[in-house]
């Protein structure tokens, strides 16, 4: 298979394998060739921003300090959802948006990806909760149009209990259940970057912006460093987008002007813990002081979170607390049958939500909606809003930043552009017992891998070549093949373990290892393709369990501050990545 873009200059599809061979021709292009577009960040919307820009027609380049969905977009609840709570804040316009954009994903941006999800919602109150909520969810059902999911059924405190035995009886009298969705976050960020190279975006992590270029008082580009080898080059552009979440401020301040708006970072926990420990067929949401608490299934496990709370540490790698962790405990313990203990979690995860910043310093209070604006001139800024609603943000993004290009620029059509894998999805998954005949494989792995890949599961699975062994399990992450880990370094544009193990695969929250017992194993898999010697073989597996040792410990810590220090002692895999440069900017040409 081939590993590269389409040549420098052409417009059109491209191969869409971003390996080692399409990251050396990119840094080429970078630093070659003129842009209309230039979008700093590999989160959901800067991918989104890239995707939406090159299916207008405009010649594109993305690039991510660290990793696809490296900040923000692995760190989420994993729906795609309207977010019901927000209709008791009045915010209708959100509400109704995410919902459209749910439905969308479903039935057909991203039906491999974006699967319905039964909740139970609890009822506690015999007089006025069910006629408050039932009314809350049939707006909820109601905004979003024609729909993939069902409506709200109400039911007793039996018929609750028959779909959710591991609740306490005197913890509910009744509730209703209802549909949302769940989302591979990280693999749906990645999908939606190719999908950008794949209509002509030139995209490419590890690749951070340290200045603006700047001509008189207008943004012409950035200076990117390599931070896998220090190397710099600069990239011209007509516009640049700051999509970089909770980074927006850093980015802005290389501009040397003041933004229209500022960000806040919101710490978002969630523990994993194995499916066994709590009996139920459906997800669980439940309301707390501050917020709500989802309970949903993923996989073998559950994910059960989140906090809300302000975070002013490191950006990059947001650290849980045992405080963090004895919350989420606390607040589900009320209401199952079998409390979870600590020994209980697998995995933990802390991610950041970029919040727009307002008057009230409480975090669940500040606006979930996004906006955007000129920061100066040459440079647009997007922020806020939900993963949900990405598309819709990045359309707003692009809509502001053709201001600056000189061509005439289509209007937005990504709500008719499937991602890569969607396109035959339905059809491959009717075919299962054929797939798994041909591969060798059980139906159930096949499913499993058209719920990752899509229609791209031939693709995957061509990887291993005559190489059979390929297609057995990982040693100590059965859930996963060898060969996806060998795809994720081929194809999807992964070039550390960290990349592998945490976000192409989620073996570092899935299981009470985290990665460590298959590290060796998998980089020895992908060595060859990254072009790993022993030696980096060794500084791999080494930086993966030294990241694993201090997310752990940090964990065990009872406040931000100490959490913190241990999380940012630990080694980066990307070398070369720096603070931002604030008070130099690129000298114009």
């Amino acid at each position: 298979m081939s590993d590269a873009t389409s040549p420098s200059g052409s417009r059109g599809p491209t191969y869409t394998f971003l390996g080692p061979q399409a990251r050396s021709l990119n840094w080429e292009r970078l630093g070659s060739e003129q842009f209309d577009v230039i979008v700093i960040g590999g989160g959901v919307v800067g991918a989104g921003s890239a995707l939406d820009a090159a299916t207008r027609g405009l010649k594109v380049a993305l690039v991510e300090a660290r990793d696809f969905a490296a900040g923000t977009s692995s760190r989420s609840s994993k729906m795609f959802h309207g977010g019901l709570r927000y209709l008791e804040q009045l915010e209708f316009g959100l509400v109704q948006e995410a919902l459209r954009e749910r439905e969308l994903s479903l039935s057909t941006l991203a039906p491999h990806l974006v699967k319905p999800l039964p909740f139970l919602f609890p009822l506690t109150n015999r007089w006025w909760e069910r006629p408050y909520i039932a009314a809350g969810i049939f707006l909820y059902d109601q905004m979003g149009g024609a729909k993939s999911v069902p409506a709200q059924k109400h039911l007793t405190r039996a018929g609750a209990l028959r779909l959710a035995p591991g609740l306490k009886r005197n913890s509910l009298i009744g509730g209703i259940r209802y549909y949302d969705t769940v989302v591979d976050d990280a693999r749906h960020t990645m999908n939606v970057a190719r999908t950008a190279a794949h209509y002509g975006a030139v995209v490419r992590t590890s690749t951070q912006v340290v200045s603006l270029l700047r001509e008189g008082d207008r943004v012409v580009g950035v200076t990117v460093r390599d931070t896998e080898n220090g190397a710099e080059t600069e990239v011209r552009g007509h516009v640049v987008v700051n999509a970089t979440g909770v980074w927006t401020d850093e980015i802005q301040a290389l501009s040397r002007t003041r933004g229209r708006f500022r960000v806040t970072a919101s710490k978002g926990v969630h523990i994993v813990v194995p499916r066994d420990r709590i009996v139920s067929e459906v997800a669980i949401i439940l309301r707390t002081e501050k917020s709500v608490l989802f309970v949903i299934p993923w996989g073998n496990h559950w994910i059960i979170g989140t906090t809300d709370t302000e975070w002013n540490l490191d950006l990059a790698h947001p650290a849980a607390t045992k405080v963090d962790i004895d919350y989420i405990l606390n607040k589900v313990n009320t209401v199952l049958a079998t409390p979870l203990t600590h020994n209980d979690i697998d995995g933990v995860y802390a991610g950041l939500r970029p919040l727009l910043a307002g008057e009230d310093d409480d975090t669940s209070k500040l606006s979930r909606e996004h906006a955007v604006a000129v920061a100066a001139p040459g440079l647009v800024a997007i922020a806020g809003g939900k993963y949900t609603t990405y598309r819709v943000m990045a359309a707003d993004a692009i809509d502001m930043a053709s201001e600056f290009v000189p061509a005439r620029v289509a209007p937005s059509i990504t709500e008719k552009v499937p991602l890569l894998g969607a396109d035959g999805y339905f059809a491959l998954i009717n075919q299962t017992e054929h797939v798994g005949e041909t591969y060798g494989l059980h139906p159930y792995r096949v499913r499993h891998l058209l719920d990752r890949y899509g229609s791209l599961i031939g693709e995957v699975l061509a990887c291993a070549g005559s190489d059979h062994t390929l297609l057995q399990p990982i040693t100590k992450a059965p859930m996963y093949l060898k060969v996806e880990a060998l795809y994720a370094a081929v194809a999807e544009g992964a070039l550390h373990l960290e990349d592998i193990l945490a976000r192409r695969m989620r073996i570092a929250i899935e299981y009470p290892h985290r990665g460590v017992d298959c590290a060796q194993e998998v980089a020895e898999l992908v060595a060859p393709v990254l072009g790993w010697s022993a030696e980096d073989i060794v500084r791999e597996v080494d930086t993966y369990r030294a990241r694993v040792d201090a997310e752990v410990r940090s964990q065990r810590q009872p406040d931000d501050a100490s959490a913190d220090a241990l999380r940012v002692a630990a080694p980066e895999a990307r070398s070369y990545i720096v603070e931002p440069v604030t008070d130099v900017l690129s000298p114009s040409k």
